[in-house]
């Protein structure tokens, strides 16, 4: 509840110019942000301007801004968003492959906080990657952007009923890959 209210607190600053509310928004959420990005596109790279351009639109639209609820879901459908919006353009122009998804490199300024995970970060997105993209993304929202399978349903227009069924498909996957169960066979 604190964190609802120190919410709508750094929102009202922001809607009324203040840069230091909007450096506090991004400082509270980009890492949670990019987490999800990352599990999205499985490119770190990709994930980090996913994220950057979030926070420009935030920033222009601060006039405009009508934010009700929770700013971290706000921000999370954001990025969610702003994938599938990428993903569709990318289709539109060319095949999309995952020929780099085990090229996976952290480039984060803090690399001593990485070194510990990298391993674990690489073979979870080389998993997450086999995921079907509508399986990797209820996954992500749900396990990184917490959230509930209705918004879910909701960003993807499709029936909760489908959403919880590409969740417990996707986390079985997942837990064949990582388990080493199976071995690169796609499907699901």
């Amino acid at each position: 509840m604190r964190s609802m209210m120190e919410d709508r607190l750094l929102l009202w600053t922001f809607k009324r110019g203040s840069p230091d509310a909007l450096r506090r928004v991004y400082e509270k959420y980009k890492n949670d942000l990019l987490k999800l990005a990352v599990a999205l596109v499985t490119d770190v790279n990709t994930a980090e301007d996913v994220v950057q351009d979030v926070f420009v639109c935030f920033a222009q639209s601060a006039a405009r801004i009508g934010i009700t609820g929770d700013l971290r879901k706000y921000l999370v459908t954001c990025v969610a968003n702003r994938i599938r919006n990428r993903r569709r353009d990318q289709q539109r122009h060319e095949a999309i492959g995952l020929d780099g998804a085990e090229s996976l490199v952290c480039g984060f300024r803090r690399p001593e906080q990485w070194a510990i995970l990298n391993e674990q970060l690489r073979l979870l997105s080389g998993a997450l990657a086999q995921l079907p993209y509508e399986q990797r993304e209820v996954v992500s929202l749900h396990t990184q952007g917490d959230l509930t399978f209705r918004e879910i349903a909701a960003i993807q227009k499709a029936p909760i009923n489908t959403v919880q069924g590409r969740y417990r498909y996707g986390m079985s996957k997942l837990r064949s890959l990582l388990n080493g169960e199976l071995d690169n066979e796609t499907g699901g």
